[in-house]
């Protein structure tokens, strides 16, 4: 047959879009040095995002409580905690989210768009209008990454989709009571 041959007679898959669903690292503009992981992930049709692993500073607490956030997350440690939620997803861009700053509870409206190659997420929070905002840039990490984080994250998330690559740790099995 002579039209595939051509081209004609066959059509070419087009390729999957890039997905926010992984590991991702934000860098301090200003340093230079990474300040958090955080982990997108899609549950019930919407994508969210929790704190996946801490650097912080010396002198820092080295386990915060959310103790001035709102409802069910208040006084939760922020390791684990959903900042990100309610992102609908259209095609490169996630719109009509928050996000929740856990160092004074506010939560802002929130965009994301992800690039092209899937490598970079921009992540605006904004009072009102998204003109009135600020911007996040944050890079992938590799899904091996995922084996870093603490068994406390793989217990708080147990319910999210993951990428396939992204093998979270086991949690630690606890000692039989005495």
């Amino acid at each position: 047959m002579i039209l595939p041959a051509l081209g004609l007679g066959a059509h070419k898959l087009a390729a999957q879009e890039p997905s926010a669903v992984g590991l991702w690292q934000q860098i301090d503009e200003d340093t230079g040095k990474s300040r958090g992981w955080f982990l997108i992930f899609e549950h019930n049709g919407v994508y969210e995002g929790a704190i996946a692993k801490m650097f912080m500073e010396p002198g820092q607490d080295p386990n915060p409580m959310c103790e001035k956030c709102k409802a069910d997350q208040k006084n939760t440690p922020w390791l684990g905690l959903t900042i990100i939620k309610g992102m609908q997803r259209k095609g490169l861009d996630y719109e009509a989210g928050t996000i929740l700053n856990p160092t004074d509870g506010n939560e802002w409206s929130a965009l994301m768009h992800l690039s092209t190659d899937g490598q970079d997420l921009t992540v605006r929070g904004f009072l009102g209008f998204s003109l009135l905002g600020k911007n996040q840039y944050w890079k992938r990490l590799p899904d091996a990454s995922c084996k870093e984080l603490d068994p406390a994250v793989t217990v708080r998330l147990s319910f999210a989709a993951m990428r396939p690559g992204c093998t979270l740790p086991k949690p630690r099995a606890q000692a039989p009571a005495r």
